[in-house]
């Protein structure tokens, strides 16, 4: 299974997101490869923010090689599944989406619920967006099969 996690600018929610999924994965025996990117990723190549880099960290994600760029139109064919960390991302995926495209396209939360850009904000942002990702990662880990 490959996975890849979007937001805006692929330096907050979605490298969090690749960090917990490939944890929980790999902590529950499951196959997986995850990937981010982001649909305006401005500073291709910029590593994650900071807070985005401390919360990941304390939660014992490292994301620190992480280093942003944007949704590709090969994306869509080379991801399974393709997680958009909100209702704006997962519109503007489907705009990009070629036809044909192989990548289910979906909301990462497994409710529907948004996982908020924290960019604006401040720790408490950044905490309450990676509590949102675990529980979505916890859910989305549970689905796969154990490795053979």
């Amino acid at each position: 299974m490959r996975i890849l996690c979007v937001c805006l600018g692929n330096t907050c929610r979605s490298p969090m997101a690749r960090g917990a999924i490939e944890a929980m994965a790999r902590a529950a025996g499951r196959a997986v490869e995850v990937d981010s990117a982001g649909l305006a990723a401005r500073h291709p190549g910029s590593p994650p923010d900071p807070r985005g880099l401390a919360t990941a960290a304390r939660r014992g994600y490292d994301i620190s090689a992480h280093r942003s760029r944007r949704v590709a139109p090969a994306d869509f064919a080379a991801f399974d599944l393709i997680l958009a960390m909100d209702r704006g991302n997962l519109d503007a995926l489907r705009r990009l989406s070629p036809a044909g495209a192989r990548a289910e396209l979906r909301l990462f939360h497994p409710a529907g619920r948004d996982i908020p850009d924290p960019y604006h904000g401040g720790l408490p942002d950044y905490e309450l967006a990676l509590d949102l990702i675990e529980e979505a990662a916890r859910h989305l880990i549970a689905g796969f099969a154990p490795r053979a």
